[in-house]
């Protein structure tokens, strides 16, 4: 064992001068670790969560602080790096997004009925079946559920603690991905949905603004 009480000012600074031998846990510099995260993003079709991530790259990455620079370095480019829940995935700008309506567009159109119950799952949730009839004030048919199920932007949430034991409905990180947002807090309000015109227009009874934001009724989920 070397003694180094016995070390020069000149042999401490030739041994600093020497690269440190390279180990097992070792992480990759963070530009590399960036690049990692990039790529897999970009070629994963769904978000990926940053423990998905953690346990593709290399022991002692850091996932989450490369996704910090990763998205600095997309800000104002064609393509945006976004959180969608819990996860991450490279998208399309916001303002460039007609160029992909030929690509993206969907020739099945949502039932009134599938609109109304989606909107109520989305603003209410979690919300059970008898819930939403009593918010649309008519039977919900099984067929508009299976639709939204199969669709996945719903899913079952936990059931509830009240007789019976319902079975709640709540959104799906893939219908925040189709949408563009990051949560279910981030769906537009009444007067946004108004401005947008996203919402439907036409004079209903009694007191409109009321009657809307008790239904969450809006034609937002409508495809083209």
């Amino acid at each position: 064992m070397t003694d180094l009480t016995d070390e020069t000012p000149k042999d401490v600074s030739d041994r600093a001068a020497r690269p440190r031998e390279k180990t097992l846990f070792d992480a990759p510099p963070i530009a590399e670790q960036e690049r990692m995260v990039e790529a897999i993003l970009f070629a994963s079709a769904e978000p990926v969560k940053l423990t998905e991530l953690a346990e593709r790259m290399p022991h002692g990455s850091d996932p989450a602080e490369a996704i910090a620079y990763l998205k600095r370095r997309y800000e104002g480019r064609g393509v945006n790096l976004v959180r969608v829940g819990d996860a991450w995935a490279m998208r399309t700008a916001p303002d460039l997004g007609f160029l992909m309506h030929k690509e993206v567009k969907e020739e099945r159109k949502l039932s009134r009925a599938a609109i109304e119950t989606l909107a109520i799952i989305a603003y209410h949730q979690p919300v059970t079946r008898a819930e939403i009839e009593e918010i649309r004030g008519v039977a919900v048919s099984r067929g508009t559920i299976d639709q939204l199920l199969e669709m996945e932007w719903i899913r079952f949430g936990r059931r509830r603690m009240t007789p019976g034991r319902p079975t709640t409905f709540i959104v799906t990180p893939h219908f925040l991905d189709h949408f563009g947002l990051e949560s279910a807090r981030d769906l537009p309000g009444l007067k946004e949905l108004r401005q947008a015109g996203l919402l439907d227009s036409r004079p209903m009874p009694g007191n409109e603004d009321e009657a809307l934001e008790d239904t969450g009724q809006t034609d937002m989920f409508e495809e083209e």
